[in-house]
Protein backbone atom coordinates (compact mmCIF):
# COMPACT_ATOMS: atom_id res chain seq x y z
CA UNK A 1 0.00 0.00 0.00
CA UNK A 2 1.26 3.46 -0.92
CA UNK A 3 1.78 5.34 2.39
CA UNK A 4 1.09 8.75 0.85
CA UNK A 5 -2.15 7.49 -0.68
CA UNK A 6 -3.15 6.10 2.73
CA UNK A 7 -2.48 9.50 4.32
CA UNK A 8 -4.65 11.21 1.69
CA UNK A 9 -7.51 8.78 2.33
CA UNK A 10 -7.04 9.18 6.08
CA UNK A 11 -7.24 12.97 5.66
CA UNK A 12 -10.54 12.52 3.83
CA UNK A 13 -11.81 10.37 6.68
CA UNK A 14 -10.55 12.98 9.13
CA UNK A 15 -12.55 15.65 7.32
CA UNK A 16 -15.66 13.49 7.65
CA UNK A 17 -14.87 12.95 11.33
CA UNK A 18 -14.76 16.67 12.06
CA UNK A 19 -18.55 16.83 11.92
CA UNK A 20 -18.56 14.76 15.11
CA UNK A 21 -16.52 17.47 16.82
CA UNK A 22 -18.51 20.31 15.29
CA UNK A 23 -21.93 18.89 16.17
CA UNK A 24 -21.58 17.62 19.71
CA UNK A 25 -24.59 15.53 20.81
CA UNK A 26 -24.90 17.72 23.90
CA UNK A 27 -27.75 18.09 26.33
CA UNK A 28 -30.40 17.57 23.66
CA UNK A 29 -29.22 14.04 22.92
CA UNK A 30 -28.48 13.30 26.57
CA UNK A 31 -32.12 14.11 27.39
CA UNK A 32 -33.57 11.72 24.84
CA UNK A 33 -34.89 8.30 25.75
CA UNK A 34 -32.51 5.68 24.36
CA UNK A 35 -32.63 1.89 24.22
CA UNK A 36 -30.81 -0.03 26.95
CA UNK A 37 -28.30 -1.38 24.41
CA UNK A 38 -27.02 2.13 23.53
CA UNK A 39 -23.20 2.03 23.55
CA UNK A 40 -21.39 4.04 26.21
CA UNK A 41 -20.23 7.52 25.17
CA UNK A 42 -16.55 6.52 25.04
CA UNK A 43 -17.30 3.75 22.51
CA UNK A 44 -18.16 6.15 19.71
CA UNK A 45 -14.80 7.96 19.34
CA UNK A 46 -12.90 4.72 19.94
CA UNK A 47 -14.91 2.83 17.32
CA UNK A 48 -14.72 5.64 14.77
CA UNK A 49 -10.97 5.99 15.18
CA UNK A 50 -10.45 2.32 14.31
CA UNK A 51 -13.07 2.40 11.57
CA UNK A 52 -11.57 5.43 9.84
CA UNK A 53 -8.14 3.78 9.83
CA UNK A 54 -9.69 0.68 8.22
CA UNK A 55 -11.70 2.75 5.73
CA UNK A 56 -8.61 4.72 4.68
CA UNK A 57 -6.50 1.58 4.33
CA UNK A 58 -9.19 -0.10 2.24
CA UNK A 59 -9.51 2.93 -0.02
CA UNK A 60 -5.76 3.18 -0.50
CA UNK A 61 -5.55 -0.52 -1.41
CA UNK A 62 -8.31 -0.33 -4.03
CA UNK A 63 -7.62 3.10 -5.57
CA UNK A 64 -4.55 1.83 -7.43
CA UNK A 65 -6.23 -1.26 -8.88
CA UNK A 66 -7.37 -1.68 -12.46
CA UNK A 67 -11.15 -1.45 -12.75
CA UNK A 68 -11.69 0.36 -9.45
CA UNK A 69 -13.80 3.24 -10.84
CA UNK A 70 -17.15 2.07 -9.44
CA UNK A 71 -15.61 0.99 -6.15
CA UNK A 72 -14.09 4.44 -5.71
CA UNK A 73 -17.36 6.12 -6.71
CA UNK A 74 -19.15 4.13 -4.00
CA UNK A 75 -16.33 5.05 -1.60
CA UNK A 76 -16.87 8.76 -2.30
CA UNK A 77 -20.63 8.37 -1.87
CA UNK A 78 -20.37 6.60 1.48
CA UNK A 79 -17.90 9.18 2.79
CA UNK A 80 -20.19 12.04 1.75
CA UNK A 81 -23.20 10.41 3.42
CA UNK A 82 -21.10 9.65 6.50
CA UNK A 83 -20.23 13.35 6.69
CA UNK A 84 -23.86 14.40 6.19
CA UNK A 85 -25.51 12.31 8.91
CA UNK A 86 -24.08 14.07 11.99
CA UNK A 87 -25.14 17.63 11.08
CA UNK A 88 -28.61 16.39 10.17
CA UNK A 89 -29.15 14.27 13.28
CA UNK A 90 -27.30 16.31 15.92
CA UNK A 91 -27.12 19.75 14.28
CA UNK A 92 -30.62 20.04 12.87
CA UNK A 93 -32.06 17.45 15.28
CA UNK A 94 -33.93 15.82 12.41
CA UNK A 95 -34.00 12.20 13.43
CA UNK A 96 -36.30 11.15 10.58
CA UNK A 97 -34.09 12.80 7.99
CA UNK A 98 -31.10 11.23 9.74
CA UNK A 99 -32.78 7.86 9.30
CA UNK A 100 -33.11 8.46 5.56
CA UNK A 101 -29.44 9.43 5.31
CA UNK A 102 -28.28 6.44 7.35
CA UNK A 103 -30.28 4.02 5.19
CA UNK A 104 -28.54 5.40 2.12
CA UNK A 105 -25.23 5.32 4.00
CA UNK A 106 -25.78 1.64 4.82
CA UNK A 107 -26.50 0.90 1.15
CA UNK A 108 -23.41 2.85 0.04
CA UNK A 109 -21.16 1.11 2.60
CA UNK A 110 -22.52 -2.29 1.56
CA UNK A 111 -21.99 -1.47 -2.12
CA UNK A 112 -18.46 -0.24 -1.39
CA UNK A 113 -17.66 -3.37 0.59
CA UNK A 114 -18.94 -5.65 -2.18
CA UNK A 115 -17.07 -3.69 -4.85
CA UNK A 116 -13.91 -3.82 -2.72
CA UNK A 117 -14.28 -7.57 -2.15
CA UNK A 118 -14.45 -8.04 -5.93
CA UNK A 119 -11.09 -6.28 -6.30
CA UNK A 120 -9.19 -7.02 -3.09
CA UNK A 121 -10.46 -9.31 -0.34
CA UNK A 122 -8.47 -7.51 2.36
CA UNK A 123 -10.05 -4.17 1.43
CA UNK A 124 -13.49 -5.78 1.49
CA UNK A 125 -12.78 -7.30 4.89
CA UNK A 126 -11.59 -3.92 6.19
CA UNK A 127 -15.04 -2.54 5.36
CA UNK A 128 -17.00 -5.29 7.16
CA UNK A 129 -16.71 -3.73 10.66
CA UNK A 130 -17.87 -0.41 9.20
CA UNK A 131 -21.00 -2.03 7.81
CA UNK A 132 -21.66 -3.63 11.20
CA UNK A 133 -21.21 -0.28 12.96
CA UNK A 134 -23.53 1.52 10.52
CA UNK A 135 -26.09 -1.25 11.08
CA UNK A 136 -25.93 -0.62 14.83
CA UNK A 137 -26.05 3.14 14.29
CA UNK A 138 -29.10 2.81 12.04
CA UNK A 139 -30.89 0.69 14.63
CA UNK A 140 -30.01 3.24 17.30
CA UNK A 141 -31.16 6.15 15.09
CA UNK A 142 -34.47 4.38 14.48
CA UNK A 143 -34.99 3.46 18.13
CA UNK A 144 -34.22 6.95 19.43
CA UNK A 145 -36.45 8.51 16.77
CA UNK A 146 -39.37 6.21 17.67
CA UNK A 147 -38.90 6.72 21.43
CA UNK A 148 -38.82 10.53 21.10
CA UNK A 149 -41.40 11.51 18.46
CA UNK A 150 -41.71 15.13 19.64
CA UNK A 151 -37.98 15.84 20.02
CA UNK A 152 -37.13 15.92 16.33
CA UNK A 153 -36.79 19.65 15.66
CA UNK A 154 -34.30 22.19 17.00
Amino acid sequence: MDPLLFIIFLAGCGAAATTGAMFDPGEWYEGLEKPPWTPAKWVFPAAWSVLYLCIAAAGARVAVLEGSAYAMAFFALQLALNTLWTPIFFGLRRMGAGMVVIVFLWLAVAATMLAFFALDWIAGALFAPYLLWVTIAAALNFSVWRRNPTATAA
